[in-house]
């Protein structure tokens, strides 16, 4: 099953919802950038959570940037997502190896450990919008809900999962984000809330065989829902020569002569994706032109 994001409304629009399959998107992160099972958790989430949230930007050409800073061995992450599925992420450091938690599960917490989540909106206007929370749990899924809540003002519920093979790779991954409007009655939250306090986690739906559409219903087929899109997701990196080259550029002359006087090619690698671009002696000349 390919990997894609629904939209949905429920209890005449007093609830709207989405939910996401991201295993191909999370195992090519994984790929990219040889992270441990940690850390594929903890950035497979986040770019799940990050691709559903771009898919409530109203432009085109709107960009979201997650970012978490954090205390914890990872060192922090970032996730960039655009209106139409399309997610890209790194981590700072892609080997972190602890301990499970309490609960066995992998310990996506204790690699954050203490930190901010940043969300940043780039909807051409002249500054971007900026919210920013400190991490509750580190887990990603409550730090979401949080932000949620504090910095726009809406009850929301988030759960997000990846579960890995024995040999390291993505079983499964995917997520949810359930919001409710300002005009939804106490009678429909407290009953959602009931409900959502009953459902599996999202990986234990995930592997029953669930479809993003399948996770809405399990949660809100009480609730009148109805599914409004299906969006395709991927992991999908726009780097070129051409940008790295514009970055290069902006390089101050001295630091670029140093290069130059090094008298050998170099090697500049994307952030997002890891894929390495050299650039010759020669091709430094043109840029320090």
């Amino acid at each position: 099953m390919a990997d894609y994001i629904v939209r949905a409304t429920a209890a005449g629009a007093a609830i709207r919802a989405f939910a996401i399959t991201s295993r191909d998107l999370v195992e090519t992160a994984r790929q990219d950038h040889n992270t441990s099972p940690i850390m594929t958790a903890a950035l497979g989430r986040l770019l799940s959570g990050g691709a559903m949230m771009g898919t409530m930007l109203k432009g085109e050409k709107d960009l979201l940037t997650l970012q978490i800073q954090c205390s914890g061995p990872a060192r922090g992450l970032t996730v960039t997502a655009d209106a139409n599925g399309h997610v890209k992420g790194f981590v700072n450091n892609p080997i972190v190896e602890l301990p499970p938690n309490k609960d066995g599960h992998l310990n996506v917490g204790g690699a954050l450990d203490l930190g901010i989540l940043s969300v940043i909106k780039d909807m051409g206007l002249k500054e971007p919008y900026v919210g920013q929370c400190q991490l509750q749990t580190g887990e990603i899924a409550e730090d979401l809900t949080y932000y949620f809540a504090t910095s726009e003002q809406i009850p929301s519920a988030v759960g997000l999962g990846v579960l890995m093979n024995k040999n390291n790779t993505v079983r499964q991954a995917g997520g949810f984000i359930i919001q409710l409007m300002p005009f939804t009655s106490d009678e429909i939250i407290e009953k959602l809330e009931k409900r959502i306090a009953e459902i599996d986690s999202v990986t234990m739906m995930l592997e029953r065989g669930l479809t993003p559409e399948g996770i809405l219903e399990e949660i809100l087929g009480d609730f009148g829902l109805e599914i409004t899109d299906k969006i395709p997701a991927a992991f999908v990196c726009d780097c070129s020569k051409e940008r790295v080259s514009r970055a290069l550029s902006t390089l101050s002359k001295k630091d670029l002569d140093d290069i130059i006087n090094d008298g050998e090619s170099i090697e500049v690698k994307c952030q997002f994706c890891n894929k390495a671009y050299e650039f010759s002696v020669e091709e430094l000349k043109e840029l320090r032109k």
